[in-house]
């Protein structure tokens, strides 16, 4: 098991260009969702064991099960609304966002992803999408 140790000061939440980074990033990843680019989402995802993805009816662990199930999905488009990106220093962040799907109105969808600065970039280690009825949603 690996221990990482690290100190997180207040300077280093949300540095500029980190988070310019990082928006740009989301958007691209964004980008390919909605084309169904399974090239470059399955880019963006950390390859290995550790990736994991819990969706809306659906759970992947491990990179090889996010690319099975990217595979099947079918195209769709959404509105994304409360946009938020956050970092911690130089190589970890999180990007949360609420949507709304053209195929499901009366659904606010929430999506989470954490990424991390690797060697080879950025890359997400783990995603979570849920949905609840629009009726019950609060604090928007």
């Amino acid at each position: 098991m690996m221990t990482v140790e690290t100190e997180v000061t207040a300077p280093e939440i949300n540095r500029p260009e980190v988070v310019a980074e990082l928006t740009d990033l989301f958007h691209r990843y964004e980008a390919a969702l909605l084309a169904s680019d399974t090239v470059v989402l399955d880019a963006m995802f950390l390859e290995g064991p550790e990736t994991l993805r819990y969706g809306v009816a659906d759970t992947q662990y491990g990179s090889d099960a996010l690319r099975a199930y990217r595979a099947g999905q079918a195209p769709f488009t959404r509105t994304l609304m409360e946009t938020r990106i956050t970092t911690y220093g130089t190589d970890y962040g999180i990007a949360s966002t609420l949507f709304i799907r053209d195929d499901l109105p009366d659904e606010i969808g929430r999506q989470m992803q954490t990424w991390l600065r690797t060697p080879e970039g950025w890359r997400i280690v783990a995603a979570h999408v849920s949905s609840v009825p629009a009726a019950r949603m609060t604090d928007r």
